[in-house]
Parts: structure tokens; C-alpha cells; sequence
């Protein structure tokens, strides 16, 4: 699976608050959380981003409050995948469970900069700067976090499947 997209650059420590801030915890409609996402630290980060793009963040990314908002606003919004030094735990089994890929590469995030063009093999791990014509190796997925993910989450797996692991 290969995912391309603008590169969108956050620091360290980016909690699920900012991520999708409190007061809007009271929907689980992915379509208004994504009209919230990352507002207390990025104003423009709804106007910017296009379908497909990647946050690009150091270290802890998720981390605060266990809550599922934070990566269904950040998929609703349009990004495709999250790479990071870390990340919290909670956040990442909740964004495998609804199908946005997570990586994390020490290397990748200090080369990156924002606005950059980065292409992501899944299958490999395998992460290309291509505005910098650099790559960079990171964990792959297992088969099975793959199906995860190309399903669009855990549940729509586990329906396609008939609850059956293939």
C-alpha cells in the first residue's frame, strides 16, 4: 500500500486535547471532529491540508487523554498517516483500530519539513522524501495491521472477514 502526500510538521508532546480540543467531545461525527482537528495549535491546519496528506511530529505524539476523537478527526481531516519519533501508546492501538497508519522513524521526522512531498510503502516501511529524493526505514506493518488498515479500521476488518482471521 503506498500513500503520498504534503508533509505537515508539529514538536514534541502533541496531546489528544490539542489534537481535537474538549469542547467538541460531544459528537462522534467524524465530519464535524475533522472541522476542529489540531485548531488550538494550527489554525490553518484544516484549510491546508489536502486528501492524503502526513503529520510529521517528534516525540509522544497522542499523548493525554485516551480518547478515539483524536485520530478519527485527524483521518476525517484528510491525513493519511502520522509519522513520529513516538508515540503514545492509547493513541496508537486507537488509530490502528480505525485504519490510519502510524510509523514511527527518528530518522525520517529530522529530515522532513513541513510542505515537503513524502511517500510512504507501507508494505516495506519504507518512507521517501521525494522532495528530497531521501528514504528512510521504518518498522513495516505485519500482514495483519495491514488488512487493518486497507480495510479503513478494525471493524469494517472484522466485517469483511466474518470475524474469520485469513
Amino acid at each position: 500500500m503506498i500513500l503520498k502526500g504534503k508533509a505537515h510538521k508539529y514538536g514534541s508532546n502533541v496531546n489528544t486535547d490539542e489534537i481535537i480540543p474538549a469542547r467538541y467531545l460531544n459528537t462522534t461525527d467524524p465530519a464535524i471532529l475533522s472541522k476542529y482537528c489540531m485548531e488550538d495549535i494550527d489554525k490553518n491546519f484544516v484549510k491546508n491540508v489536502k486528501p492524503g496528506d502526513i503529520i510529521v511530529a517528534e516525540n509522544n505524539f497522542g499523548c493525554g487523554s485516551s480518547r478515539e476523537h483524536a485520530p478519527i478527526a485527524i483521518k476525517a481531516a484528510g491525513i493519511s498517516a502520522v509519522i513520529a519519533n513516538s508515540f503514545a501508546r492509547i493513541f496508537f492501538r486507537n488509530s490502528i483500530n480505525i485504519g490510519l497508519p502510524i510509523l514511527e522513524s527518528p530518522e525520517a521526522v529530522k529530515a522532513i519539513k513541513s510542505g515537503d512531498t513524502i511517500e510512504i510503502n507501507l508494505n516495506e516501511g519504507i518512507i521517501k522524501n521525494v522532495t528530497k529524493n531521501k528514504s528512510y526505514q521504518s518498522q513495516p506493518f505485519p500482514e495483519f495491521m495491514q488488512k487493518i488498515i486497507k480495510a479503513g479500521g478494525l471493524l469494517d476488518y472484522i466485517k469483511s472477514t466474518g470475524g474469520e482471521q485469513s
